[in-house]
C-alpha cells in the first residue's frame, strides 16, 4: 500500500486555480476547507456548499468530488490526516527515534492535528460505526496503522506485517475513543493512556520473542538428539 501524499501541498497544485483543478486535486482542498463548518453543519451538503463557495467552484462540481456523500468526505479527510501526520513525523526526524517512540508520536500527531476539529472527528466516528460502513472503516483504520508502521521504518512482509498492524489498529482505536472523552489541556490523560498501552504491547512482544527463542532452542535440541540417535543406530554412519 502506498503512503498517502498531501496533494494540495505540492508545487503543481498550488499553482493551479481551484476552478482549473481536477476532481482529485479538489478533494483535499475541499475537505480541509470544510472542517471548521462540520462541527456545526455535520459531514454533508451544508458544509460542502460553504467550502465550495469560499474556494470559488460551483456546487455541482463539488458534489462530483464526493459522489458517495458523507462517507467519501470522511475518507478524503482521513487521507489528508495521514498525509499531514507523515509530513510532521518526517519533520521531527522520525528516523532518529526508537521504534516505540516512532509509533507513539505517530498516534500523538494524529490527535494533535485533529484537536481543533474534535467535533468533526466525533461525528466521523459515529458515521463510520454504522453497520453499512464496517468494512470501509476497518480498511481505513488498517491504512492508518500501515502508514505509521511504514513511517517507523517497518518493511516486514511475513506474518509480522499483519500482526503489527492489527495490534496498532486496536491501540489507535482505543486511544482515539479515550481522546474523544479527554477534556484535559494538551490531552495529558490520553498521552498517559497511550503510553501504558504501548508499554503493554512492548511487554507482549518481548514475551513473544522469548517464547519463540525458547521453542527455537528446544527444536535445535530435539534435532541434535535425533541426529545422535541416528548416528548410534547406524554405527556412526548416516
Amino acid at each position: 500500500m502506498t503512503e498517502p501524499v498531501p496533494a494540495d501541498t505540492t508545487p503543481t497544485s498550488k499553482a493551479i486555480a481551484p476552478a482549473d483543478m481536477t476532481l482529485d486535486e479538489l478533494r483535499p482542498l475541499l475537505v480541509r476547507d470544510m472542517l471548521p463548518d462540520i462541527a456545526f453543519d455535520g459531514w454533508g451538503q451544508d458544509a460542502l456548499e460553504l467550502a465550495a463557495d469560499r474556494i470559488g467552484i460551483p456546487l455541482d462540481r463539488a458534489n462530483l468530488v464526493f459522489p458517495g456523500g458523507e462517507i467519501d468526505m470522511i475518507l478524503a479527510w482521513l487521507d489528508v490526516a495521514d498525509a499531514d501526520m507523515l509530513a510532521a513525523l518526517k519533520s521531527e526526524g522520525v528516523e532518529t527515534m526508537k521504534i516505540r517512540d516512532r509509533i507513539r508520536r505517530g498516534v500523538e500527531i494524529r490527535l494533535e492535528q485533529a484537536e481543533p476539529h474534535k467535533e468533526a472527528v466525533s461525528s466521523a466516528v459515529r458515521i463510520l460505526a454504522r453497520p453499512q460502513h464496517a468494512g470501509v472503516s476497518a480498511r481505513r483504520l488498517w491504512a492508518t496503522a500501515d502508514a505509521i508502521w511504514r513511517a517507523a521504518g517497518d518493511r516486514a512482509t511475513d506474518y509480522n506485517h499483519y500482526t503489527k498492524r492489527a495490534i496498532l489498529s486496536g491501540l489507535y482505536s482505543a486511544t482515539l475513543m479515550y481522546w474523544l472523552q479527554d477534556d484535559e489541556p494538551n490531552f495529558e490523560a490520553t498521552r498517559a493512556f497511550l503510553g501504558r498501552r504501548i508499554d503493554g504491547v512492548m511487554r507482549f512482544e518481548k514475551t513473544k520473542a522469548d517464547v519463540q527463542k525458547s521453542f527455537g532452542r528446544l527444536g535445535r535440541a530435539k534435532s541434535s538428539k535425533v541426529l545422535r540417535i541416528r548416528i548410534g543406530c547406524y554405527g556412526g554412519r548416516i
